[in-house]
């Protein structure tokens, strides 16, 4: 489904980042969520890619990218570090502002991107998602149940352990939706100990370093200051877990819009059609 698309490793200052990137076009940069790769965009790219320069990375940690270093304060998985890895591949790429798509995971990202290099991203949409903040602050019993692997994924070495003796069985294996291509890179990642313990780390970060950079931008009154889009997945359960999604994004942006997309947690490869619709409106926005 990437048919023209250019597929290659780029390296930036503190990571090499697996990256594939098509199209013509304003640029736009698509970040994967949990336990996802790039490929997770392989329907949605191509469709975008028709008005689109669209490129698509594995996170740090996640997929063929390299995983960072640990440190005890996790911060070579913070959100911050890799929304610097974004910033330094779009312009390494010729793309010095860009309008940033982030999923699940990748969105803590793209709000981080826009958060701290507000004069490059030009546009952001937040994917099933609120800040990691707000998460926490509502946590409730309905949230540690259902989200209990925030909390599980955050321990010492057991979730790699739990994880990795069956894989298959713990992220359910394949889907009908997915391609022989996004299974076999999916298939991969979820096998492989150096990549399952990058993507914990992104956990372990979140309730760490990222809460507290989170919280330092509120203190400072900081806000996402350009135009951002709000999807959630009809079949999933944030408007369960916090009913006005809306409402708490403009908390952080002053400009939000957004709505839901006919689809599970998935949704580039359940909706594909509609989430790419639903995308190109927004940044084709004058």
């Amino acid at each position: 489904m990437f048919n023209d698309f250019t597929h290659e490793k780029i390296t930036v200052t503190h990571a090499t980042l697996n990256v594939r990137y098509g199209g013509n076009g304003p640029p736009v940069l698509l970040l994967h969520g949990h336990p996802r790769t790039h490929m997770t965009w392989s329907k949605v790219a191509p469709l975008l890619a028709k008005q689109f320069t669209v490129v698509c990375p594995d996170l740090r940690g996640f997929g063929q990218s390299s995983v960072p270093v640990d440190t005890p304060d996790h911060a070579g998985s913070a959100k911050r570090a890799k929304a610097q890895d974004c910033v330094e591949l779009m312009q390494a790429l010729g793309f010095p502002r860009f309008a940033i798509v982030g999923h699940d995971r990748g969105s803590y990202t793209a709000y981080r991107a826009a958060l701290d290099f507000p004069h490059l991203i030009t546009r952001l949409a937040v994917l099933d998602s609120v800040p990691i903040l707000e998460a926490l602050e509502r946590c409730n019993e309905k949230f540690a149940r259902q989200w209990y692997h925030w909390f599980f994924f955050a321990q010492k070495e057991k979730p790699e352990r739990a994880i990795l003796a069956d894989p298959d069985a713990w992220y359910g294996g394949r889907t009908a939706q997915m391609n022989d291509d996004e299974y076999a890179d999916f298939h991969r990642a979820i096998h492989d100990p150096a990549t399952v313990h990058g993507m914990l780390e992104d956990y372990r970060a979140g309730l760490t370093v990222d809460r507290e950079h989170e919280a330092a931008d509120r203190a400072a009154g900081r806000k996402i200051r350009c135009p951002t889009l709000c999807l959630w997945s009809e079949k999933d359960d944030l408007v369960d877990l916090y009913g006005d999604v809306l409402a708490i994004w403009r908390n952080w942006a002053d400009n939000v819009r957004g709505g839901a997309i006919p689809s599970g947690h998935h949704m580039a490869e359940e909706a594909p059609e509609a989430l790419a619709q639903a995308l190109m409106l927004f940044l084709q926005e004058k």
